[in-house]
């Protein structure tokens, strides 16, 4: 059928076929959803829309983040579909919160010009080599991070225009002395504790689960073992610094490369002049200091005393060392047109006045040796032939995968690329390269994912695209108990090892309130020793949340610490002696607070009165 298809797509009569249904979609309105609405939309805030891609990058990048800091224990996180839910919430809820702040800049006639996008971009260190800025880094470096140059600028604009609203927000707060010294009371407290600790893995170890136990929980949990959807993908990868590694240049390459280009390698001419300036249009002026000259007058001592360029005048109108395309057009062409050293310039105009010029020093331009830079040329050498390599692969990619789009290897052939193929994944935990939000989205389209056809060659980098297709796909389920049986059996004993652990907490806070030590005894249990411990304790909040114990007693609670053991924890003193010395510190994050108050009711205010959709959330 395939082949029928392919022969067809060249008689007139498909063309006509395929013209009309093309203009029916665009009078019904099926063009506007393909390239537009709620598919393509992750939310609106108003009348602006959020667009799917951009949330996906969005989250793939915060997801990255979080990946580096955190590692295996994110990773865990992502294994429960609730908290991606909420993962992904998270992100596009800062989006929303972000354009719902950039409108109401715009409501208050808040703008940045052009001029000041330009000027940041051009200050910005990641554009600039030797602190000038550079053409070629900002390009390079825009087409890594997948902006263009508009769609970059426009990204900075918003950026400064948010900026503005917040910084005005952040600019109006400020914090009472004695709210800082109130608050500083606080922060600064200190309170000795002694902590017995209740190991919840003892606790687990000593569970007895019933069959019934297990299949109850079991039953009580699907999500917990809910299998997601999952795909076998295989694709092509075709990247240039894949290409570049097989590539080898040789001297003779290199050498007769560097003579073809040798002006590339070469220092710029250079020239030591002196001048003498006369402001302005007195050009009879200017006539008569250089009749003195060709008489045979000083050209140092002439300068010293008729130049008006004051700063070269003390220095017997020394400029320095000059190259070219850096001083007025009309006096570089004529101090560059100066062949012989001594030689002076007859009046020259420019946008300053009248110039008389003088070289007095001259470097020709020298060429570096081509055993310095032949390390360079050959790498230059082979990043551009691994990028036109590349881009003819690429079309050919492009042509051959969709000639035959049932199958890759035709493809492969084409471009001698090796077809990779995965195991069963989902969008949690496929390979980074098919994690790209362009390419989780073909997977998951009805051609590739229902179809079985080849992708569209998708670009994931510069000089680095990839094609994709589903050879298998499995729904989402539910894993049958006894594939589980070990996971639930453990998560069960967990729970109910808490539940017993919590259980002996509590009765033995009730016990020692009461001063008796009877299942301390039992259980064969003892504090440890005491520490004086701060807000920064893992069990801060329930220790600061306990009631400062009357002289001579102690106060007793039950916490819940980091990896999950329960403690008891007995609080013996409050310690109120702070160091004025933080003053000054506290008083800088009272008012950040403040104003991230003031800026969470701002924009509770306006999500309440503006139209918010989600249409993209968890999936």
């Amino acid at each position: 059928m395939m082949d029928r298809l392919r022969e067809g797509v060249n008689s007139i009569a498909v063309k006509i076929i395929l013209g009309l249904i093309i203009l029916s979609f665009v009078f019904a309105g099926v063009g506007s959803y393909i390239v537009g609405g709620a598919g393509n939309t992750a939310a609106k805030v108003g009348n602006v829309e959020i667009g799917r891609g951009e949330f996906e990058q969005a989250y793939q990048n915060e997801r990255n983040r979080m990946q580096a800091q955190l590692g295996d224990y994110f990773s865990n996180l992502l294994a429960d579909p609730s908290y991606v839910e909420s993962f992904r919430k998270s992100v596009l809820d800062r989006m929303v919160n972000d354009l719902l702040i950039e409108q109401h800049a715009e409501t208050l006639g808040l703008r940045v010009s052009d001029a000041q996008v330009r000027t940041m971009i051009v200050e910005m260190p990641q554009f600039q080599a030797d602190g000038k800025f550079d053409q070629d880094i900002y390009q390079a470096s825009l087409r890594r991070a997948g902006f263009t140059p508009e769609s970059f600028a426009e990204y900075l604009r918003r950026d400064l225009v948010r900026n503005q609203l917040l910084t005005a927000i952040q600019a109006s707060d400020f914090s009472l002395a004695a709210e800082v010294e109130a608050q500083a009371k606080l922060l600064t407290q200190t309170r000795e504790v002694e902590t017995l600790t209740l190991p919840l893995s003892d606790f687990a170890a000593k569970v007895k689960l019933s069959e019934e136990d297990i299949q109850a929980y079991y039953e009580q949990n699907p999500q917990r073992y809910t299998r997601p959807e999952q795909v076998k993908v295989a694709y092509i990868e075709l990247a240039a610094q894949q290409l570049k590694d097989a590539i080898t240049i040789s001297e003779e390459q290199a050498k007769k490369y560097y003579d073809e280009h040798l002006d590339k390698y070469s220092s710029e001419e250079q020239r030591r002049v002196s001048h003498i300036l006369v402001e302005g249009d007195d050009q009879a002026k200017a006539q008569a200091i250089l009749d003195e000259l060709n008489a045979g007058a000083d050209f140092a001592t002439l300068a010293e005393e008729k130049s008006d360029d004051f700063g070269s005048a003390s220095e017997g109108g020394s400029l320095g060392w000059i190259e070219r395309d850096v001083m007025d057009p009309a006096f570089e062409e004529a101090a560059f047109g100066l062949n012989n050293v001594g030689e002076v310039t007859e009046l020259v105009k420019s946008d300053f006045g009248y110039h008389i010029i003088k070289l007095d020093e001259l470097k020709a331009s020298v060429a570096k040796p081509y055993t310095e830079v032949a390390a360079e040329i050959k790498q230059e050498l082979k990043d551009q032939q691994a990028i036109d390599q590349f881009y003819e692969l690429q079309s050919e990619l492009e042509k051959v995968a969709f000639e035959f789009p049932d199958s890759l290897d035709d493809a492969a052939n084409a471009v001698d690329a090796k077809i990779e193929t995965t195991d069963f994944i989902s969008q949690a935990d496929a390979p980074e390269l098919l994690k790209t939000p362009a390419v989780l989205q073909a997977i998951l389209s009805p051609e590739v994912k229902e179809d079985g056809l080849n992708s569209e060659v998708i670009e994931v980098a510069p000089e680095h695209v990839i094609v994709v297709r589903v050879e298998d796909a499995r729904d989402e389920t539910v894993l049958p108990l006894e594939e589980v049986r070990t996971q639930v059996t453990e998560t069960l004993a967990k729970v109910k090892g808490e539940q017993s652990a919590i259980e002996l907490a509590d009765k033995l806070v009730a016990e020692l309130k009461e001063g008796k030590q009877q299942l301390l005894e039992e259980n064969d249990l003892a504090f440890g020793t005491s520490e004086t411990v701060d807000r920064s304790s893992p069990l801060a909040d329930v220790i600061f949340s306990m009631p400062k114990p009357a002289e001579g007693q102690v106060e007793y609670a039950q916490a819940k610490q980091i990896n999950g053991d329960i403690a008891v924890v007995k609080l013996a003193k409050v310690s109120d002696q702070f160091d004025e010395q933080y003053n000054t510190q506290i008083g800088s994050q009272l008012t950040q607070m403040n104003a991230q108050q003031d800026l969470t009711g701002l924009i509770s205010i306006l999500r309440k009165t503006t139209d918010i959709e989600y249409f993209v959330v968890g999936q």
